[in-house]
């Protein structure tokens, strides 16, 4: 289908210009210069921090940064200067073709607060580029006389890449008294050259003309490019063909189909017979890819697209028709088809990510540039606009900047340890009908800041460690665990140093490995001087800064049978030595004395058992299993003799169990006297003990009221306010234990040996320190008593 243009060629390329200039003023940036193209490397363009109100000083803490859209990197900025200048010479036909207006957009970032300002960098046009014909020879059949003078020939005219008057051409042509050379411009403002026969030609005198056709550009320095014109003088055909029309117009869409008919151009000769025959042919092409857009049938003149048309790499197509007849010299005639291609939405928008702040620190604050994104679609109009969006649920959001730039923003606080990575689908949509779009994604990996502090499974660790432990023996294993990686993840342990006791460090009891974890004990532990120790352990991790969590550990040293019963010199004693005496009088029941003994150990180890060594001959007297009270077993005889000699045996329960004896005397009077001990004893055999003298009962009086002392100060410090004992001997798990076996615990502190001086009937079973319970409250010791033998 035929179609014509409704509006004149020139005014069209007016008002396109008009609207292109006012385009531009309207959408540009904030700063713009100017610069020729091909300017070398290191060429000033701007004082751009300057210009943009920027201090030099605050290029580098605020991240300058600066992204032009997929032009390459032209043009770089000195931070020490704050100075715009070339990074690479910029060819302006290369970025800009033969573009009216021609600007590199570039886009400046500083952070802190977030700004981004436009520039636009105009390339000016230098005279770069020589004119070129298409062919170094152009062949011209002219016939002799029958061409008269004024006749015209067209010409094929050279091409300047360059634009405005660099690439505006004059032409001349060699002296000839035969030709000169004329310039036409027709409707749709195309320069024609046209060949002028100024006088006719004599094939005799001159067969043939050979001339240089040069062409000139208008730029400074100015540029040449020559042809050579080899005209041929004919003899015959004096009639060439001829169009109906100069030029025709034709409208076609982007996607007509290969072979699709474009137009029907048809010339008549005026000539008969072979000289009438016309063959049609493209010739006189201007763009070099007419070629291979379009064929001609060279019978029919029917034009057809040959290939794909499109709109994105040009808009308008001069085809030029040579039509030729078939003479023995063909003479020929010419017209031009101009073809507009119309806009179809065949392009989808095409996405350009450029990252600047990945990984993301998930402690970045909102409002961050995360990247940079371009969009662009080749198609125009409604067709070429283009909205971007992303995923809801997200963090972060798209903020237009210009033009077709969009930034991508963390929207709201990240952590890493709940999602530590986002791939987000950024899609790009046009207006066109149908629609069409475009998805790119960017993976944003969220990066680990110190923000979780080691952390051990429970606040309280418990360990039990029987005393007497081989010096360096592994008592347990901590562990803590920190959500972070890498650095912020590595767990360094130590112990938090304090004393214990008598101003003894913890260090000196127990030792932790930093990297393994492991709570090693440095010596031997002492229930009877320590029970429990309570200590705390810190675990560190690698960050900076760093950031640590504590695990208390109650350490409770459990008791061994290592300590053998102990005697103590005899309570019903007159301070006087000798036998004990008995009187005769004395009736069954009658208790004669009392064997006393302690045990440093606790529980079954401090649970002791009186018997005579040798029953047979304890003769009418026992002594108690708990108490270790001698009384009688019935009343006393002359025949029993004037004295008794007992061997008490004292043992624990402990496994295996410590003994000891002593050696009572008793003398049967008719008066009672004092009793006098042997004071022999034996600790695990049956060996006599050494006498117990007054130095030992001295040393037991004076320990006795230093522990009664103690126990004030302790129960005064208690009723004191103060900061919480982390660890020591002042809380110790007290185990006690009844003659049946049932056993309780107590948080208090323990005393050594728990006495009962009373004298009753019953057998005591005294624990030393487990048959003591302190109240919770008032801070009283109770005396536990057990079960009678």
């Amino acid at each position: 289908m035929n179609l014509l243009w409704r509006d004149s060629l020139g005014t069209g390329q007016l008002l396109r210009l008009v609207l292109l200039h006012t385009a531009w003023e309207v959408g540009s940036g904030q700063v713009r210069y100017s610069l020729p193209e091909e300017s070398k490397h290191g060429t000033f363009v701007g004082r751009l921090a300057q210009d943009l109100g920027l201090e030099v000083s605050e290029l580098v803490p605020r991240m300058f940064r600066m992204v032009s859209k997929g032009r390459g990197d032209y043009f770089e900025v000195n931070f020490q200067s704050g100075v715009l200048f070339v990074n690479s010479p910029v060819d302006r036909e290369e970025v800009c073709g033969q573009s009216p207006l021609c600007a590199i957009d570039l886009e400046v970032i500083v952070d802190k607060p977030l700004r981004i300002f436009h520039v636009e960098v105009e390339i000016q046009g230098i005279n770069d580029n020589a004119p070129v014909f298409s062919i170094n020879e152009e062949n011209l059949s002219i016939a002799e006389s029958l061409t008269l003078p004024g006749s015209r020939f067209p010409l094929e005219g050279a091409s300047d890449a360059d634009f405005g008057t660099n690439s505006l051409l004059t032409y001349k042509l060699s002296p000839s008294e035969y030709f000169t050379i004329k310039v036409q411009t027709n409707e749709e403002q195309s320069k024609s050259l046209i060949l002028v026969l100024q006088q006719s030609l004599d094939r005799e005198e001159t067969p043939e003309h050979r001339l240089l056709f040069p062409a000139t550009d208008r730029g400074k320095p100015e540029l040449t490019g020559t042809v050579q014109l080899v005209i041929t003088v004919l003899d015959v055909n004096d009639n060439a063909p001829s169009f109906h029309q100069s030029s025709y117009k034709v409208r076609l869409l982007e996607n007509t189909a290969d072979g699709s008919m474009v137009i029907k151009v048809n010339a008549t000769d005026l000539d008969e017979g072979i000289n009438k025959d016309i063959l049609y042919t493209l010739r006189g092409v201007t763009q070099p890819n007419v070629s291979a857009t379009f064929r001609i049938d060279s019978n029919t003149g029917e034009i057809r697209v040959n290939g794909e048309l499109d709109f994105e790499n040009t808009k308008l197509h001069e085809v030029r028709v040579e039509a030729t007849d078939k003479g023995n010299f063909p003479l020929s005639g010419h017209c031009s088809v101009f073809v507009e291609v119309l806009d179809v939405n065949d392009n989808a928008p095409e996405l350009t990510i450029t990252s600047h702040s990945l990984p993301v620190p998930e402690d970045t604050p909102p409002g961050t540039v995360v990247a940079l994104i371009s969009v662009s679609d080749r198609d125009s109009g409604d067709n070429g606009k283009v909205t971007c969006s992303i995923p809801p649920d997200l963090p972060f959001q798209l903020v237009s900047t210009f033009k077709n730039y969009h930034s991508l923003v963390l929207a709201e606080a990240v952590d890493r340890e709940r999602v530590s990575e986002y791939k987000i689908l950024v899609t790009a949509r046009d207006e066109g009908a149908p629609s069409l779009s475009a998805s790119s994604s960017i993976l944003v990996p969220i990066a680990d800041v110190n923000d979780n502090a080691p952390a051990f499974p429970q606040p309280v660790d418990t360990v039990f460690v029987k005393e007497n432990n081989r010096p360096g023996a592994h008592l347990l294993s901590v562990s803590a665990s920190d959500p972070d990686v890498r650095e912020n993840a590595f767990v360094s342990y130590s112990v938090v140093e304090r004393s214990v006791g008598e101003q003894q460090p913890v260090s000196s009891y127990i030792s932790v490995h930093s990297e393994s974890r492991h709570i090693y004990g440095l010596q031997p532990f002492d229930y009877e001087e320590l029970q429990v120790l309570q200590f705390q352990v810190s675990a560190r991790d690698a960050g900076f800064p760093s950031l640590c969590g504590n695990v208390t550990v109650q350490l409770f040293v459990l008791d061994e049978n290592d300590n053998a019963p102990a005697l103590s010199p005899p309570g019903s004693g007159r301070g006087s030595p000798g036998p004990e005496l008995v009187p005769l009088s004395a009736g069954a029941g009658h208790v004669v004395g009392k064997v006393r003994a302690v045990d440093a150990d606790s529980g079954y180890n401090a649970w002791l058992r009186y018997e005579v060594q040798e029953a047979g001959t304890a003769g009418p007297f026992r002594v108690g299993v708990y108490s270790g009270e001698i009384s009688t077993t019935r009343a006393l005889e002359e025949t029993d003799g004037p004295s008794q000699r007992l061997v008490i045996l004292v043992k624990d329960h402990g496994e295996p169990a410590l003994s000891a004896t002593a050696t009572v005397s008793l003398s049967l009077v008719e008066s009672p006297q004092a009793v006098k001990w042997d004071s022999r004893q034996r600790v695990g055999s049956e060996r006599p003990l050494v006498d117990i003298n007054v130095s030992l009962m001295i040393a037991i009086c004076s320990l006795s009221g230093l522990f009664v002392l103690v126990i004030v100060v302790y129960v005064g410090l208690r009723c004191l306010p103060g900061p919480e004992v982390m660890c020591g001997p002042g809380k110790a798990t007290v185990v006690c234990s009844s003659e049946v076996g049932s056993w309780s615990y107590s948080q208090r502190q323990s005393q050594n040996l728990c006495v009962w001086e009373g004298t009753a009937k019953n057998d005591l079973m005294v624990f030393s320190p487990n048959c003591c319970n302190w109240a919770e409250k008032s801070g009283t010791v109770k005396e536990q008593e057990l079960a009678p033998n």
